[in-house]
């Protein structure tokens, strides 16, 4: 069975940083693309980063370039996205999501397989 349970969250101030956690069972991640999407209220869920599976190769959101890096270590089964440079726009429930080996990319209906979310807050 097929289960990420994503970690890490919590509130931080503007400037701060954070790393979220994803731990990935019943698969192993060398056969999927692992991605971070992110869901503010009342706004559209949006792809935030993901990694390949052979290549590493990644792709991050514009708002989140050169702030967020998205990694993996396979001993854990483990995705990681640390957050740097916080900012109250950075504010949303974070999801972790899996996809199969031949996909890649930041759109949502590529990923088949969602976390329960962790919570970010970003507040003076």
């Amino acid at each position: 069975q097929v289960q990420l349970v994503e970690s890490g969250g919590g509130t931080v101030q503007p400037g701060g940083s954070l790393r979220l956690s994803c731990v990935a069972s019943g698969f192993t991640l060398n056969y999927y693309v692992m991605a971070w999407f992110r869901q503010a209220p009342g706004k559209e869920r949006e792809g935030v980063a993901c990694i390949g599976s052979t290549d590493e190769r990644t792709e991050y959101a514009d708002s989140v370039q050169d702030r967020f890096t998205i990694s993996r270590d396979l001993s854990t089964n483990t995705v990681y996205l640390q957050m740097n440079s916080l900012n109250p726009a950075d504010t949303a429930e974070y999801f972790c999501a899996a996809a199969p080996l031949i996909r890649f990319g930041l759109i949502g209906e590529l990923y088949d397989h969602w976390g329960q979310g962790t919570q970010v807050t970003v507040s003076s």
